[in-house]
């Protein structure tokens, strides 16, 4: 057991070696359990509508090698590193996985380590797997919320890779000694800029997860063969803390409750497949249109306003008013209203090639005007959305986007994410059957009951008998090329 004096990697090792289903609160499980659905739903999801991934899948297919976890959606079966980093690039992609109350993102890292460690094991139970996923999620947890973050680094990879490292390592059994080296291993890949994310016409943003699932994946498996990792890797001179966060961090709040009080709990769901920060301002617009009995057409300007991180959504305006790429739309703050003003909602179906030069959504977020606003600023929990609305006859009506579905003031329920994972699978590149559907989310809501977890893999993942090709068949809904998405 770590001293009071060693450093944080020992003392979070030593909690995800030791963490047990059994103490974990009821919340926590069901957080894992729920996470665990909602992101292989939207991996399903990914691998039909969003071409900036395909990239990704070619060259894991075209590597081949040792089959020992699910390509999902795709089929047949890859090395456990080539695996995870597919399977992550889908999670992400769509911006539709679960978040943090702080708006980062755990679970697409988690997740798609975990199975694929789980799988290349063979044999771990539900009980296991759910809490190594809660251990993931309590570590990521710790880390952002204590330090001195100044939204210079992309927390979600940074952190995420280590999130998911002790995830993995839980499910592969690895020592507290083997996981502390681990995540030494991991710090080589905890890396990505908040440039990737808030820049415009680039894919990284969508699939980022991929590179903190593999880098995760590979540090245990490289720590279970005996690769030692560095025991001052938080705290130390040079270490992480002081190089990525100016030694600004508290370790009371890090470690108070390690190994009893699990954080994960407050995993938010999403509604809409749009980054998390526009969901207030989203929800804002649906009400009051609906209040109000308006449609868009009605509007002459919306005014949606605006903090720092809102702003990036913002900015450029006319290139966030007219977005190029898939991954750019669902980070426009402008498109973004627009399609809920237009539509009453967002849904999948509206990030299409074809949804890009939609002529009524494009001329409603030319009436989108971002006013700046301070007391809006993004500190630590995600920061809510103000809108008003103008009226071509002048008419004014303004509101405030609280009650976010998918926030924990309206979470969604077992019902709910059934139904959004069978929304996703709907437009998977392969289909699986309603009676297939329903077998997965019951065997996910009763996780803790398998004696071996993988089997929720099996029920997702096609056979492929003859080996992989470096192409894939599409379907109807991801026949965009690269270039069509860059219209």
């Amino acid at each position: 057991m770590p001293t009071e004096t060693d450093d944080l990697v020992h003392h979070l090792a030593y909690a995800a070696a030791n963490s047990a289903f059994e103490s974990l609160s009821p919340e926590a499980i069901e957080a894992a359990k729920k996470s665990i659905l909602d992101t292989l739903g939207v991996i399903l999801a990914a691998s039909g509508v969003e071409p900036a991934v395909r990239a990704a899948i070619d060259l894991v297919r075209e590597g081949g090698g040792t089959p020992e976890a699910s390509l999902m959606a795709f089929g047949g079966k890859l090395p456990a590193i080539a695996a995870a980093f597919a399977n992550g690039a889908l999670a992400h992609c769509l911006d539709y996985d679960d978040q943090t109350p702080w708006g980062q993102h755990a679970s697409s890292s988690i997740i798609p380590a975990v199975f694929a460690v789980a799988e290349r094991k063979g044999g771990v139970t539900g009980k296991d797997l759910i809490a190594a996923v809660a251990t993931g999620q309590d570590l990521f947890a710790r880390l952002r919320c204590n330090v001195g973050w100044r939204k210079d680094w992309n927390l979600s990879t940074v952190v995420g890779v280590f999130a998911a490292t002790a995830a993995a390592g839980r499910v592969l059994g690895l020592s507290a000694s083997q996981l502390a080296h681990a995540l030494g291993i991991a710090s080589m890949q905890s890396s990505g800029v908040m440039e990737v994310v808030a820049g415009t016409g680039s894919d990284l943003r969508g699939m980022y997860a991929g590179f903190s699932a593999r880098g995760a994946v590979t540090a245990v498996l490289l720590a279970e063969k005996g690769t030692t990792g560095v025991d001052t890797l938080f705290e130390g001179e040079y270490g992480f803390l002081k190089t990525y966060f100016g030694g600004v961090y508290d370790r009371a709040q890090i470690l108070e409750g390690l190994g009893s009080d699990y954080r994960g709990s407050g995993t938010l769901y999403k509604k809409w497949p749009a980054v998390g920060t526009a969901h207030s301002h989203i929800h804002a617009t649906i009400e009051l249109l609906k209040e109000n009995e308006l449609t868009a057409d009605d509007l002459i300007e919306i005014r949606v306003f605006v903090g720092d991180y809102h702003d990036l959504m913002c900015s450029p305006l006319e290139a966030r008013r007219i977005p190029t790429t898939l991954v750019d739309a669902k980070f426009s703050l402008p498109f973004l209203v627009a399609v809920a003003a237009v539509h009453g909602t967002v849904k999948i179906s509206h990030f299409s090639s074809e949804s890009l030069k939609d002529t009524s959504v494009l001329a409603v977020a030319q009436k989108i005007v971002p006013i700046s606003d301070a007391s809006l600023d993004w500190t630590l929990e995600l920061p809510p959305g103000r809108v008003e609305i103008v009226t071509q006859d002048g008419r004014r009506y303004e509101k405030t986007g609280t009650g976010v579905p998918g926030n924990d003031d309206a979470p969604l329920s077992w019902s709910d994410l059934a139904e959004k994972f069978s929304d996703c699978a709907a437009v998977a590149v392969t289909r699986h059957s309603d009676d297939s559907l329903v077998k997965v989310v019951d065997l996910i809501k009763n996780l803790e009951s398998l004696d071996d977890a993988t089997v929720v893999m099996e029920n997702l993942s096609p056979n492929v008998d003859e080996g992989f090709s470096p192409k894939y068949e599409t379907s109807p809904q991801s026949t965009s090329t690269k270039s069509e998405a860059r219209l």
